[in-house]
């Protein structure tokens, strides 16, 4: 018996011994990722960073004063240190959304389709990652400022430069402007490897279109004639035109694909957040037919929000309404409301974007509404009140820009559920006013801080980009946040 086992062993050894390569090799797994999964999967990333309420990922949403912590209060006290968030944006950002982008782009310009139509479609493909890539570098330099750019995904570069915050973000708008000549929209794209439109070329050019104006709104006060030539472009080349072109990523009922938010308020048992005092009590004043939509009532009726930065009962205060415990909630990033604020804005502003500040006004308004269930009705009875009418509501205004606090409270209120536009748009507009938290350990933030890992591991480009900024503090204004 003995020796038959040392035979079979010898042959099994012996039999093996020439393919010794072939034991390293999983059969289970491919081993090439198509461009279009890497992809979704940037694409679902993305996403999830925006619309995530979870402290350990993003604070913006409290920072916006949509919300305020129950028990744990350090982020709405403008706390950056506790969970290093600044450190996890950065590194989500540029990890896992422009990195796996840019593997897409490279294995997608490499593949030879055969089709007619998978050759058209790759030009539109390119072009789609293309616009997620600018979006994902214009969040990084709005949150951060001066960020690694043309160093930034280079394997043989461990150490990347920050590049001028301006530089980048007028180069990202060339970028755009490239992409959005490029798209063909009689040809196909992704397909269902695409969760937010489809492949759909047209409505993807939109939203190139669409950014281009946010990204040209924002640069109003630096630059405004290069501000208003980008965004006379834009809405030349075409932006939303309803709620039917929102950007809205499509989340399913299953593990891990449902929206980020299921998870914060449902599936962690936790009761950690009720609506800020901030929202609710201008919701209050105006009389807001989405306050229902928002928020849930307290006992005994009517809606009231926490103290911004104090410990605030789950039971005794307003929260999440239940459309926000579905796990199929859309992911939103960007919706043709935001877009007829933005051109309010470059309307008040002067520039030649086919109508006035009060009917874009009114539009944004009456899109928010209906897209988050109101009815038109809802719209007239709260359009035609003095406090919310601009034309009243301009008249009422104390302040130095009047425009800036009629057109910036209602987008703020049109901006719920989306943090990062929201804070954007506070610190560009200085509408609506913020509470001071009761234990706000700085001032109002105007950035994320540099990453801790930065400083430790990347001290030298660290140093001189904390220097052009003007110092890495939470208060430090960006280059475009100039009052």
């Amino acid at each position: 018996m003995k020796k038959l086992y040392i035979l079979i062993t010898s042959v099994i050894l012996t039999s093996c011994s020439n393919n010794l390569e072939d034991l390293n090799k999983n059969i289970k797994d491919p081993s090439t990722v198509s461009g279009e999964s890497l992809f979704t999967g940037a694409q679902k990333a993305l996403v999830d960073q925006m619309v995530d309420l979870s402290v350990n990922n993003n604070n913006t949403k409290l920072w916006a004063q949509y919300l305020q912590e129950t028990t744990y209060t350090d982020e709405s006290n403008y706390d950056q240190v506790t969970r290093g968030i600044p450190s996890t944006h950065f590194a989500f950002l540029y990890r896992d959304i422009i990195k796996d982008l840019e593997e897409a782009k490279t294995i997608i310009e490499a593949t030879e389709y055969s089709l007619p139509d998978d050759i058209d479609a790759k030009v539109n493909k390119l072009q789609i990652i293309e616009l997620l890539e600018v979006y994902t570098y214009a969040n990084l330099v709005e949150t951060f400022g001066d960020v690694p750019y043309s160093e930034a995904i280079n394997d043989d570069i461990f150490l990347p430069v920050y590049d001028d915050a301006e530089t980048i973000y007028k180069d990202l708008i060339d970028r755009l402007t490239v992409a959005i000549d490029l798209f063909d929209t009689s040809s196909e794209s992704f397909g269902v490897a695409d969760n937010i439109y489809g492949g759909d070329a047209e409505l993807w050019k939109k939203f190139g279109a669409s950014l281009k104006l946010r990204m040209g709104v924002l640069l109003s006060d630096v630059d405004p004639a290069f501000a208003q030539s980008t965004v006379e472009e834009a809405y030349i080349s075409g932006v939303f035109t309803s709620n039917s072109d929102n950007a809205n990523f499509t989340y399913f009922s299953g593990s891990p694909n449902f929206n980020p938010i299921y998870d914060n308020v449902v599936l962690s048992g936790r009761d950690d957040f009720v609506a800020g005092e901030t929202i609710v009590n201008l919701m209050n004043a105006f009389k807001d037919p989405r306050l229902p939509l928002f928020f849930t009532e307290v006992d005994g009726g009517g809606y009231l929000g926490g103290t911004i930065g104090a410990n605030s009962s789950y039971s005794s205060f307003s929260h999440l309404s239940a459309v926000f415990e579905s796990p199929t909630l859309p992911g939103n990033i960007f919706d043709y409301a935001e877009v007829q604020f933005l051109l309010a804005e470059s309307a008040a502003r002067g520039f030649n974007v086919g109508g006035s500040a009060k009917d874009y006004y009114e539009a944004g308004i009456e899109a928010s509404i209906l897209d988050w269930g109101g009815t038109f009705e809802d719209y007239t009875n709260y359009i035609t009140q003095s406090n919310v009418d601009y034309d009243s509501a301009l008249a009422l205004s104390s302040a130095a820009t009047p425009w800036k606090e009629v057109i910036g409270n209602q987008k703020w209120i049109a901006l719920f559920n989306r943090g990062f536009e929201a804070w954007t748009s506070i610190r560009l507009l200085d509408y609506p006013i913020m509470a001071e938290p009761v234990d706000a350990v700085s001032g109002y933030p105007a950035r994320y801080t540099y990453p801790v890992t930065e400083q430790t591991l990347n001290g030298t480009n660290y140093n001189a980009a904390s220097s052009a900024i003007g110092g890495d503090a939470a208060e430090t204004k960006l280059f475009w946040d100039l009052n």
